[in-house]
């Protein structure tokens, strides 16, 4: 594939002379199709260190909805967001550190995965903390919506038009503010010595740039969570939406200036 980038200077691991952003290739519509391939091809190789990964986002995700359910506290659910919005990256990284050893031909080692993890964890506490700012102010923006909602105590539908669309399009524009941040910034920061704002600004102009392979990815990604969390098979699906992820971030951006994050493993 073309890439949209000059040449680097020939001192790419000089910080100075890094570029602000890493460039991206143009990708064509049905590109994460094939990361999907690629990541099914993944999970096959490593399917028990996949699912264990799996399962602990799975028990997570259900123990949320359960308890928001139960509850019905909205400061409680704000609360377990925030604390799977932590958690989150530190269990994304091992999906692709999975991806990063099948890929370079090693036998995938949980340890090592965990190992990453760990060496990373000063970036994903500061991307996670990024992630709660967006969150909290969509939760602001979600709670003054209900200005909208009827007076009335039974509306008819038409009444609720106007408060389902102001709230739909205020999720739409967060959700898509914290996919495009985060699409291909976590195996940026997993894969080469790079700082946090780089990573989210590779990632957004990389989105931009690429907007319907990326909304095509956006529209799997939102099926394949509503499928595997009604049929329980989300231990399965989101290690597979993981591996897909870094053979994205592999397929998509150019980040050869910047220096690996311990080649030697």
């Amino acid at each position: 594939m073309a890439q949209s980038s000059e040449p680097y200077s020939s001192k790419p691991n000089d910080p100075s002379q890094l570029p602000f952003v890493a460039p991206c290739r143009q990708l064509l519509f049905t590109a994460p199709l094939k990361w999907l391939e690629l990541g099914l091809q993944d999970f096959k190789q490593a399917p028990l260190q996949s699912c264990l990964y799996g399962l602990v986002i799975m028990i997570a995700i259900y123990s949320f909805s359960w308890f928001a359910y139960s509850t019905g506290s909205f400061i409680f659910m704000i609360a377990l967001l925030a604390g799977y919005m932590f958690i989150g990256p530190l269990l994304a990284f091992g999906l692709y550190s999975i991806s990063q050893q099948i890929q370079s031909n090693k036998k995938p080692v949980l340890g090592y995965c965990l190992r990453q993890g760990r060496r990373h964890f000063g970036n994903e506490m500061v991307f996670a903390a990024i992630l709660l700012v967006v969150f909290l102010v969509w939760a602001r923006a979600a709670s003054t919506v209900h200005i909208f909602f009827p007076a009335e105590a039974q509306p008819d539908y038409e009444d609720l038009i106007l408060f389902l669309g102001i709230g739909s399009l205020i999720g739409l524009l967060f959700s898509a503010i914290i996919f495009c941040a985060s699409a291909f910034s976590l195996p940026m920061l997993m894969d080469k010595k790079v700082d946090v704002v780089t990573a989210l600004i590779t990632s957004i102009n990389a989105t931009l740039r690429n907007k319907p392979a990326m909304l095509l990815w956006a529209t799997l990604i939102v099926v394949l969570l509503i499928i595997g969390f009604f049929t329980a098979t989300l231990f399965v699906l989101i290690p597979i939406i993981g591996h897909a992820t870094w053979h994205g971030y592999d397929q998509t951006i150019d980040a050869q200036a910047w220096p690996d994050h311990y080649p030697d493993g």
